[in-house]
């Protein structure tokens, strides 16, 4: 077999069954059959299982080794054998607690790593969940139950309502068969199947996987009907397979922040190096110190400078975003991610289940003079959510407008002539044969112009913006209720609904309307039906007339409810109600109805048309077995119209909301679908996608015949996508990555799982997603809200902006106590102001507790008002870089200016006293210092000298305390300040000095913002938004942008011919 699953796989759907037996080597009686035994052994030998290849996990020591192999956890290790061999040669107290310290760093580190980490090859395992766990075949001339891993091609499996496919099949038995396709293939309706060859012409390849109705893919769930297959491919050669080869392809990236964090390290580690050669030559000739001391001396500076207590803090930043988030229903899967959110400027979302609700509802009922909109999103049972607005879609969209009414009719939902293509069609849409009867009918007067109702507008039965009474879409809705096998959900939700989404929509208005709408199918059971079929395109009732139904007068006749297909059912009506009421007919206005089809398939809608009529009583048996000349063999319309139920995936309210916003905050929202183009269109001007600059859309074949260089300027001239399949998202994200892009890619589908493990951030839906979407995506929406994301992109930004102010307090607070000893020692000192043990305990302390302070600090105003971070941008620009360096310098400045004073003041103690008030003075100034410098960097730009300072962050007076009550126990505790930290208790005088450097720090700080802000206020770019040396700006648009291996089998769309 081919390495990559599906390539060299025949082309099953543009076969024959004949063609395809004799391709698998199968006799023509196999449906009775089936494989025997041994057959079935010897292709099980050949094939192998069915079931998909794992990718190949992560032991844990590569896990371990991945999160330390890195230079400072490098310089760590080699600071604890030194420190590890002197515990043997010098002094065993103090550098066995040093190696324990540092030891306690790196396993503390590594383990939050491991425990944090995304994952992300669960996907292949929610893959496999999603396969059929038993299948019923044929073996051996009988029906048996196998479990579905040892299905092989040329098997004969048998379908049922309810069913999962095991595999994939070609069709060679149906019987009313649908399979809900929709996380594979983003159609939102069930499709229904058939058992003739698909032969469109060009490469058979080319033809989408909806289109291939004569084909069931495996993990697809059958919605109606039953039928017989035989699997023509299992395992890795299954359509999902070639998804999960597409997954495990698709390498990890890494996000900015680790990628920042991984410079800052290396310069930091080269700096580290060199105040490490400088301090050890200063030890060994300006103190004479022996090389084992000298080193020892530069050892402490080294592991001063070296930021044990960065990766923890970053992992705080990341934790407390997430904490947040979870609390908004976003739940990060991968703690960087969040970062990667807010430097996000593309989000590429799916339009099913994601931007609209996944599920179809009755938006607008049409009535001989008015249009009624209904309120899809009710959450209270009234009959006032059905409003009347004869506005609400009474044109044609634009680019049907100079359509004849039959060019739009019989496309259906998303017709369009310049984009509907042969087979491609709603299931109650009509023939072309059928539509142009329907002109004819009305002597093919062209109604490509403004629409005309001829209808003069009155109040009958409510005038504009009012709500009917309940009893009117009681009746006028009565088909729609009646004529319907479908079981409605629990309290009118999709728990326990059971049927075709379509029709389920009526019953789901009318429930929410107010209607009981079981009671009212108990009330009038079916005597005889007519079952719907896909040749006539309707399905019809008899019921006893009801009063409440039907009105008075009705007890000698019995009522027949038709269903179907709109310009179909208005060659059948003579009459129509009179504004949609019972008992006032008036003869049919053909033009008028065919007008309204097309008005509303025209914006993508799905339309219904619900027609009733009369029989002497009796005339049908009940159980009466009724063919469709029941409805179309009387010899001439005898039906009433009642009205037309136009249906939708209707956009989800909250994302129109939540679009504006993106653009707000200079992030683009582009829409990806598997649907047609003026459904995606319509669905895209709701949301505000469509616009001046994105007036079109463009589709998957389109894309699929562009070059490289083409898909890149075409990326960035469409919001909306449409007909799309896996191959064109992930191309979509790559072409926008190479324009220097960071995408975000939303989704919920099994097709939707290789794209988002491409792009920079994948989203998928919590409630309504697949596994698979939620295994390969960075952050999954608890809610399914698209304006959940929005809260992600503002956390992401605050996230971002809290990691530099996180640099800021710890990195002059770390170079500070390496050149603290190394300037120390230059400007005379005989001994380290601080030792090794200081210095690690001030990094930590500092770290999670100070550092804590930037870590959780909310966002400051109008962050959402600014564009997103530019890609290539360093954690430390130009001025942060400064800021740091003006604070590394005040802060070294007065730490050795501290100790020289103690020096001076406590030259009458003895050395070993006078050390130890030096040391005290030397920690207590840098780390409560350091307190003052995070005073001043909770504020980016805002002066800290301010009552903002005491609010918002509660956190920051918890540490500043924390801090000051720890540096008081080292410094006073008998025992731990001589023994362990080398310390003595300080004086009330020493105390005055450590507050008198505090103040100084802080104003030193304050200045700079105020220039800062003055500078800004003269248009300088005081916040490094331009690109500078510390930058790198992304390379030209050259990337590569073509498909990973095997992804050109898996073809949702349908290409151009």
């Amino acid at each position: 077999m081919d390495e990559t699953p599906g390539a060299n796989q025949p082309s099953w759907h543009a076969m024959t069954t004949d063609e395809c037996f004799k391709e698998l080597s199968l006799p023509d009686d196999i449906r009775r059959r089936g494989l025997t035994t041994e057959e079935a052994a010897t292709r099980l030998a050949k094939y192998g299982e069915n079931k998909l290849t794992e990718k190949e996990k992560e032991s844990l020591l590569i896990k371990i080794w991945q999160q330390v192999n890195n230079v400072l956890v490098g310089i760590l290790v080699f600071v604890a054998v030194i420190s590890a061999v002197r515990a043997i040669t010098d002094d065993p107290v103090t550098n066995s607690i040093q190696v324990g310290i540092i030891v306690g760093v790196i396993v503390i580190n590594t383990t939050i790593g491991i425990i944090q980490e995304g994952s992300a090859e669960k996907a292949a395992e929610a893959l496999k969940a999603m396969l059929s766990s038993d299948a019923i075949i044929v073996r051996d001339g009988k029906e048996s139950k196998v479990p579905a891993n040892l299905i092989v091609p040329g098997d004969v499996v048998m379908l049922t309502l309810g069913d999962r496919v095991p595999a994939d099949l070609r069709m060679i038995e149906v019987g009313n068969l649908a399979c809900a396709e929709a996380a594979l293939t983003g159609e939102s309706v069930p499709i229904d199947k058939q058992t003739d060859k698909i032969d469109k012409g060009g490469d058979p390849k080319a033809v989408p996987l909806g289109d291939r109705c004569n084909m069931c893919f495996s993990a697809t769930l059958v919605a109606q009907g039953s039928g017989a297959g035989i699997a023509v491919a299992t395992g890795d050669y299954t359509e999902i397979g070639t998804i999960n080869s597409l997954v495990s392809q698709v390498e990890d990236k890494k996000t900015a922040v680790l990628e920042q964090i991984d410079t800052v390290s290396k310069y930091l580690a080269l700096f580290i190096v060199i105040t490490a050669i400088v301090t050890f030559l200063v030890a060994f000739f300006k103190l004479g110190e022996s090389p084992l001391d000298a080193i020892s001396t530069a050892l402490v500076s080294a592991v001063a400078m070296i930021p044990e207590g960065l990766e923890a803090i970053v992992t705080v930043t990341y934790a407390w975003a997430v904490s947040n988030m979870a609390d908004k229903n976003a739940i990060i899967r991968a703690l960087p991610a969040v970062e990667t959110l807010g430097s996000v400027t593309t989000i590429c979302s799916d339009k099913t289940g994601t931007l609209t609700q996944n599920i179809m509802s009755l938006t607008a009922f049409v009535t001989s003079n008015a249009r009624y909109r209904n309120d899809v999103n009710a959450t209270d049972r009234s009959n006032t959510n059905f409003v009347r607005d004869d506005t609400y879609m009474a044109e044609r969209a634009d680019h049907t407008k100079m359509m004849r009414a039959r060019e739009v009719i019989k496309g259906g939902p998303g017709s369009s002539k310049h984009n509907r293509k042969k087979g491609d069609k709603f299931d109650y849409t009509t023939s072309e044969a059928t539509s142009d009867n329907l002109e004819s009918k009305h002597e093919k007067n062209e109604v490509d112009a403004a629409p005309s109702t001829n209808v003069e507008s009155d109040n009958t039965p409510v005038g504009p913006g009012e709500s009917p009474e309940l009893a009117f879409f009681r009746n006028a809705l009565a088909g729609g209720v009646l004529c319907s096998k479908c079981t409605l959900g629990i309290n009118g939700t999709r728990e326990g609904e059971i049927g075709n989404p379509t029709e389920l929509s009526i019953l789901r208005a009318c429930y929410w309307a107010g209607i009981e709408v079981n009671p009212m199918k108990d009330d009038v059971p079916v005597i005889a039906e007519v079952p719907f079929s896909s040749e006539y395109k309707f399905m019809a009732t008899v019921h006893d007339s009801n009063e409440i139904n039907d009105g008075p007068g009705m007890e000698d006749v019995d009522v027949v409810h038709v269903k179907g297909a709109p310009d179909r059912m208005v060659l059948l009506c003579d009459k129509q109600a009179k504004a949609g009421l019972l008992g006032e007919t008036e003869p049919i206005d053909t033009q008028y109805w065919t007008e309204q089809i097309a008005i509303l398939s025209s914006h993508g809608l799905r339309v219904l048309a619900l027609l009733r009529g009369t029989l002497p009583k009796g005339e049908v048996k009940k159980g009466e077995q009724l063919g469709p000349e029941f409805v179309n063999g009387r010899g001439g319309p005898w039906l009433t119209i009642m009205g037309l139920c136009a249906i939708m995936d209707p956009p989800r309210p909250e994302c129109i909301d939540a679009v504006s916003e993106a653009h707000g905050a200079g992030v683009r929202v582009a829409m990806i679908t598997g649907d047609h183009k003026d459904t995606a269109l319509a669905i895209g001007a709701n949301l505000g996608l469509v616009d001046e600059q994105h007036s079109s859309a463009v589709t998957g074949p389109e894309l699929d015949a562009m070059s490289d260089e083409e898909i890149k300027v075409a990326v960035q001239k469409y919001n909306v996508f449409a007909r799309a399949s896996p191959q064109n998202k992930i191309r979509i994200v790559k072409a926008l990555q190479s324009q220097g892009e960071v995408c975000g890619m939303t989704g919920d589908g099994v097709n939707d799982a290789p794209a988002l493990k491409a792009a920079d951030m994948g989203v998928a839906m919590g409630k309504e997603g697949t596994d698979v979407a939620r295994e390969a995506s960075q952050m999954i929406l608890a809610d399914d809200n698209f304006a959940t994301i929005i809260v992600a992109v503002r956390e992401g930004r605050v996230v971002w902006d809290n990691l530099r102010k996180v640099l800021m307090i710890n990195t002059p607070i770390n170079n500070a106590q390496g050149l603290s000893v190394l300037f120390g020692i230059i400007c005379g000192l005989d001994e380290t102001p601080l030792t090794a043990i200081q210095v690690l305990y001030a990094n930590l302390i500092c770290a999670v507790t100070l550092g804590f302070v930037a870590a959780v600090e909310p966002a400051e105003d109008g962050i959402m008002d600014q564009p997103p971070r530019r890609v290539g941008k360093r954690l430390i620009g130009r001025f942060l870089f400064l800021r740091i360096a003006l604070g590394t310098i005040v802060l070294v400045a007065a730490t050795v200016g501290a100790t020289f004073w103690a020096q001076a003041q406590y030259d009458d103690k003895d050395a070993g006293t006078q050390l130890e008030l030096m040391r005290s003075q030397a920690s207590n100034t840098l780390t409560l210092g350091a307190a003052a410098i995070t005073l001043s960097a909770r504020f980016s730009y805002n002066s800290s000298i301010h009552p903002r300072l005491f609010q918002g962050n509660p956190f920051l007076w918890y540490s500043v305390v924390i801090v000051t009550v720890l540096q008081f126990a080292i410094t006073y505790i008998p025992g731990v300040n001589n023994v362990i930290f080398s310390m003595g208790p300080m004086k009330p005088e020493q105390w005055g000095v450590v507050v008198l450097a505090m103040v100084i720090v802080f104003i030193v700080m304050e200045i700079e913002k105020s220039v800062r802000r003055y500078l800004m206020d003269l248009g300088e770019d005081t916040d490094d938004r331009e690109y500078g040396v510390f930058d790198a700006p992304p390379a030209e648009p050259n990337e590569d942008v073509s498909l990973p291996k095997g992804a050109s089998h898996l073809n949702l769309t349908e290409l151009n011919k």
